[in-house]
């Protein structure tokens, strides 16, 4: 399998690890990168060999949320064009949660937006004690929409709320604490702690645990289409709103917002 933004390796063992590897743009989703994030799901979900998938990011940085270049595309776009690219990241979500595979999140660096909805697609997570979180939408007048049903099933909502529309920036233990993540390890023992979470897998029986995952996610909270079109339909919403425009345009011109203290 060949990518432009990806870098996909697997072990003679079925452990596959998917790479977002665009490290310059700090792994940030593109167009190009949510597409191929949408095949590489399909393919490795088809794949009988493939046991175990680890999601992670090359550089410096997991995933820092929507690529700039998309974001100025937003700026001007339709509402039909705006709804039809948060679908497509909608889409690519949708199909790493219901990968059949346990994903396993190895989450080097830092996170923000659209990256800790990767985060929370993964049936759990471990993150290097270095990396910092935020889900930073507001800050640009816009809203956590197309991640949301991810978010708020991996944190609670309760937890969530603490963080969900703040733009706060917190820590490693903390997202411990919000249940983002399930334990927080040095960079140097990161790799060792990804091939712990790994090998009980490799005793269980694959089809086993592709209906146990299907169970658990019957049973958390609900998100299909229903869900999926209607926060694609409030994200559009707020594109529409004075602030959204205020907001991105703030961000590029490198100054602050109307409403920022």
């Amino acid at each position: 399998m060949s990518f432009e933004t990806l870098r996909l390796t697997w072990d003679d063992r079925g452990v596959a690890t998917l790479t977002l590897n665009t490290p310059e743009k700090h792994n940030a989703l593109s167009a190009r990168m949510i597409a191929e994030l949408t095949e590489a799901a399909a393919r490795l979900d088809a794949d009988q060999k493939i046991r175990v998938v680890i999601l992670t990011g090359d550089g410096a940085s997991f995933c820092a949320g929507g690529d700039l270049g998309w974001m100025r595309e937003q700026m001007s776009a339709s509402r039909a064009t705006r709804m039809a690219e948060a679908r497509k990241l909608a889409e690519m979500l949708f199909a790493l949660n219901t990968m059949r595979k346990p994903v396993i999140g190895r989450v080097q660096g830092n996170a923000f937006g659209g990256g800790v909805g990767m985060i929370s697609v993964c049936d759990t997570a471990i993150t290097a004690t270095s990396a910092k979180f935020g889900l930073t939408e507001t800050r640009l007048g816009l809203i956590p929409a197309t991640i949301s049903p991810y978010v708020l099933a991996r944190m609670g909502e309760g937890r969530a709320r603490r963080v969900f529309m703040s733009a706060c920036i917190f820590d490693a233990e903390e997202a411990v604490e919000l249940g983002l993540v399930a334990r927080v390890v040095p960079m140097d023992a990161l790799d060792a702690a990804i091939e712990a979470e790994v090998k009980p897998y490799l005793a269980a029986a694959p089809g086993a645990v592709a209906a146990a995952k299907a169970l658990a996610r019957s049973m958390g909270p609900r998100i299909d289409t229903e869900v999926i079109d209607e926060t694609i339909r409030r994200l559009a919403d707020t594109w529409e709103q004075a602030e959204a425009m205020e907001g991105v345009s703030a961000f590029f011109e490198k100054r602050k917002a109307n409403w920022s203290a």
